[in-house]
């Protein structure tokens, strides 16, 4: 053993790993333990980690404290800005958009993206309601759909307060009433 490792004689009995704290040790136990202590007061999600929380809660906000120093474009955590920078100016890859559909020439930034985009030329309907059975390309439009059974009515006129199913449906009820685009 060396002189640094032996300073380290809290061990974990899980993994091997050492530190001179005992109380690293019990924080590093959480990761074997899954004890998730802190909650998003938002969407109640658990995380080990409060800096995992701290990251996550931008989800629910419009922070992006993380920008980019050659466009200026933010990000939410740092990881993201590093594959921004990687595909935008970096240049790792041919084009910043470098998953391209075979079908249109359509580029994306996101395999995935290209995956649901597919879509549009396979016909494929993964999201059925499970009311009626009738299926969806995109989980929004399904959502939307399910509006129809239920009595929800989450866009609201700012005016006169009635709800409406859909975002469009609002806009129609604004126009006719003289008030033109809904407000943000």
């Amino acid at each position: 053993m060396t002189g640094r490792n032996k300073e380290k004689r809290y061990e974990c009995d899980v993994c091997g790993k050492a530190w001179r704290y005992p109380s690293k040790l019990e924080t590093h136990r959480r990761v074997h333990a899954s004890r998730k202590l802190y909650d998003c007061p938002t969407c109640g999600k658990s995380f080990t980690w409060l800096s995992r929380l701290r990251v996550h809660q931008r989800v629910h906000s419009s922070e992006r404290p993380f920008a980019c120093s050659d466009c200026g474009k933010g990000f939410k955590s740092s990881p993201e800005l590093k594959l921004h920078r990687r595909r935008v100016h970096a240049g790792d890859s041919p084009s910043p958009r470098p998953f391209g559909c075979s079908d249109c020439g359509k580029e994306f930034t996101k395999e995935q993206d290209l995956k649901i985009h597919r879509r549009v030329h396979t016909g494929a309907r993964p999201h059925v309601c499970s009311t009626c059975g009738k299926s969806f390309a995109w989980l929004s439009k399904l959502r939307q759909h399910q509006r129809v059974h239920s009595s929800e009515r989450p866009f609201a006129c700012p005016d006169c307060g009635n709800g409406f199913k859909s975002s469009p449906q609002l806009k129609v009820h604004r126009r006719a009433a003289g008030k033109g685009e809904a407000r943000s």
